[in-house]
């Protein structure tokens, strides 16, 4: 395979942070390379660079023979280097088809907007996908993270490019959605197309790459094949450290029920009676697929969305009224929301700021802020939890997406919640940082505290939860306790697809 795209001593410097040091990668026709590390490793600026959307201070980027000097990412766009990114790109309050194409609308011969043949085209982009079950003319704002992940694919895929930079796009997809979209990367590989895959996920490398090349703390470390280090010497090569084990549970005592819903339901019918505890000490898990209700239901017990019958109760106190996410904060409740950007952060923010937003009152309860008192604190936060930036007062905007979900992390610890709710709590983080919020929730569960997870990866809730509650289709089908014969992978995986024991599924 010839070689499309080589970039040449990269260095790129932010204010506080070499972000970059002297790195070379090179991308071949027709290859999918992956590119690994640690949050703050490099990969998006190194992403960045290729796409123009950075100008390093050092080194060059050569793609099909010829020296560029990106000024924008427009300029590399027109070049044919695509992205999809992490964080959604889409105008919300416009529709499927009109975000695939903006600024770049089809015309009628009087030069009016041509709509139809715009939509056309999207559903094309999108059948190829298999996912020509989105509605092309709704509004992007209605549809669920999964289905704009694959708009975002659509929309890259509409340039034609040579080479499509993915960042983390299998996030948010469900198994079905991640099938078809492998499935799509082997043609565009077929094709002669060159891909950069950012992901933390090392169970994908297998199934699409032939290369990876691992940074740590902004250098190349190296580029082997896929086949050439376990698992376990890629991790130890990304965080340079032994990795001896993943999941981490310690023996502690369970104490009395934090947490119970008796027949909850919500108005959308999307959660039906549900009836879960979660006692002090315990990690209960939610497995299900995308669309169970797993979020749904997340956002029911902490007054997102409102209940339409059952109960809920708190250390044994029916909650009656109004209830909202205000009221459960002063129940002594937390709640980490599965999309960070929107839900979670307050990205024009500081860091600082952003530490605080819950926990203001807690620490200053006679409405007078200590300024030197709060800078203080978030100070220690960010040292606790390894926050890439140079100080707590940089936008979140500007961080990476793993170090703005430690900002949330932290946000919520620092009031010092008795009940935690996490929806996806290590979405887009490094197997490094995914390590240290594993000990995290453990040494949460030894102090007593009462926490929920849900998670789309399967190993991570098994290795985590003491239970876990299957949901399909809005429904508990079962829980399963640790040590008992249905916990593992097989037995919980057939029930999130709705098998009964003993009958056969087709696939």
């Amino acid at each position: 395979m010839d070689t499309i795209l080589t970039a040449h001593g990269i260095s790129k410097l932010f204010p506080g942070v070499k972000a970059l040091d002297s790195v070379d990668f090179d991308l071949r026709a027709g290859e999918v390379h992956i590119l690994v590390g640690e949050n703050g490793a490099g990969k998006s600026t190194l992403s960045k660079c290729l796409l123009g959307a950075y100008i390093p201070e050092e080194g060059e980027i050569v793609f099909q023979g010829e020296t560029m000097h990106f000024q924008s990412a427009r300029d590399a766009l027109e070049k044919g280097i695509a992205a999809v990114y992490q964080e959604f790109t889409l105008v919300p309050y416009l529709n499927v088809a009109q975000n695939i194409f903006l600024n770049r609308e089809y015309k009628t011969k009087l030069g009016l907007t041509d709509h139809k043949r715009m939509e056309q085209e999207a559903r094309a982009l999108l059948k190829t996908l298999n996912c020509d079950y989105i509605n092309v003319t709704q509004m992007v704002k209605k549809l669920s993270v999964a289905q704009q992940q694959m708009v975002e694919i659509a929309k890259a895929l509409s340039f034609r490019p040579r080479v499509i930079i993915f960042d983390e796009p299998t996030a948010t997809l469900s198994e079905r959605e991640i099938c078809s979209l492998f499935e799509q990367i082997h043609k565009l590989k077929a094709a002669g197309i060159g891909i950069v895959y950012v992901s933390h996920r090392m169970q994908e490398f297998a199934r699409i790459g032939d290369r990876i090349t691992i940074l740590r703390d902004g250098k190349k470390i190296a580029t082997v094949g896929i086949y050439e280090k376990t698992s376990e010497q890629l991790v130890n090569m990304m965080v340079g450290r032994d990795i001896s084990q993943v999941y981490h549970r310690s023996e502690n005592q369970r104490g009395g029920i934090a947490l119970k819903t008796t027949a909850l339901c919500d108005k959308a019918g999307r959660v039906k009676n549900v009836n879960i505890h979660v006692r002090h000490g315990e990690i209960v898990g939610v497995a299900g697929l995308v669309g169970a209700g797993r979020t749904e239901l997340a956002k029911l017990i902490f007054g997102i969305d409102p209940i339409a019958s059952g109960t809920l109760e708190i250390d044994g106190k029916q909650l009656t009224g109004k209830h909202t996410p205000l009221r459960m904060v002063k129940y002594n409740v937390g709640m980490v929301c599965e999309d960070r950007k929107r839900q979670g952060l307050a990205l024009k923010d500081s860091i600082a700021w952003n530490i605080m937003a819950v926990s203001l009152r807690r620490y200053f309860p006679r409405q007078f802020i200590n300024h030197k008192k709060m800078y203080g604190i978030c100070g220690e936060y960010r040292k606790k939890f390894r926050i890439a930036s140079p100080d707590i007062y940089r936008p979140c905007r500007l961080l990476s997406g793993g170090n703005q979900q430690k900002v949330v992390l932290a946000k919520w610890l620092s009031n010092n919640p008795e009940i935690i709710i996490f929806d996806e709590p290590t979405r887009g983080i490094d197997v490094g940082a995914k390590m240290e919020i594993y000990a995290l929730m453990d040494q949460l569960a030894v102090e007593g505290k009462a926490i929920l997870m849900i998670s789309s990866e399967l190993p991570e809730v098994i290795g985590m939860s003491d239970r876990i509650y299957v949901m399909y289709n809005g429904s508990i089908v079962n829980e399963c306790v640790r040590g008992s014969g249905d916990f593992n992978a097989e037995a919980i995986g057939a029930m999130m697809l709705g098998i009964k024991e003993g009958s056969c599924c087709e696939c």
